[in-house]
């Protein structure tokens, strides 16, 4: 794998010939290196993932899928959704006009806009997602009121929460160790060429500090939901704070 991203790297500028594919970065060089779709052809293939993403872009990319506990009162679509959602911007258009929407990425450090935070609790071991009515700004009034009439403007009934122990066996499984890929970006006569000109390996995720990130607000819990489909919970980051979570981080380019 190594020699291969060498290889790939001392080729330079790659025409993207997979346009209108926002994953066009990661399909490419998975087509460079000759491989099926996050199936590395090394040993103990299970226990290694592949990062990639455009150099000049401030996106997060997500580590880890885990809904919040309680998991038998699935919240995001039986409370979050219901009490706390709002009407989506295709409501009446591409979906019913009864669709809400329950998009929030939220860290630990700052409230969202509409009131949301994420609280590690030490003490009791998880980390938490908290409503606060009064940070929620002016902007959001008719939405704050929608949300007293269904659901009050108090703290969670149920606060939903990801244990310790969850987010070990989560993502420490699937993130056991990484590549990590960026490729420099630029258009020339209408056409977007990528060059993969750095490449870290990143081995053991270290769950203490996954577990600060998440207190330092490096690390974002993103809900997307709809009340058609829930895309499904998140654990988000910024690409160049992903080394932050291992333990060891070895420069190959």
């Amino acid at each position: 794998m190594i020699a291969k991203f060498k290889e790939i790297a001392s080729r330079g500028w790659i025409e993207n010939y997979r346009k209108g594919n926002d994953g066009a970065v990661g399909n490419i060089l998975e087509d460079l290196l000759g491989i099926p779709e996050n199936n590395l052809p090394i040993p103990n293939a299970a226990e290694w993932e592949l990062k990639s993403q455009r150099a000049n872009t401030t996106s997060l990319t997500t580590l880890c899928h885990v809904e919040p506990s309680p998991r038998a009162l699935s919240l995001v679509p039986n409370e979050l959704l219901p009490k706390y959602g709002w009407p989506h911007k295709q409501a009446g258009l591409k979906y019913p006009i009864e669709e809400k929407s329950f998009r929030s990425t939220t860290n630990a450090v700052t409230y969202t806009d509409r009131g949301f935070k994420l609280n590690v609790n030490r003490e009791e071991q998880r980390v938490e997602f908290l409503f606060d009515s009064s940070k929620c700004s002016a902007k959001h009034q008719d939405w704050l009121d929608s949300v007293e009439q269904r659901a009050g403007l108090g703290a969670f009934e149920v606060t939903p929460y990801w244990g310790f122990n969850d987010l070990y066996t989560k993502a420490g499984t699937k993130l056991l160790n990484c590549f990590y890929v960026l490729a420099d970006v630029k258009r020339e006569g209408g056409k977007e060429y990528f060059h993969y000109n750095k490449v870290l390996m990143l081995k053991r995720v270290n769950m203490d500090k996954f577990i600060d990130a998440i207190e330092e607000g490096c690390l974002y819990v993103d809900f997307d939901a709809r009340t058609g489909h829930n895309h499904g919970t998140k654990f988000r980051i910024a690409f160049k704070d992903i080394p932050k979570v291992y333990e060891e981080v070895i420069e190959i380019l």
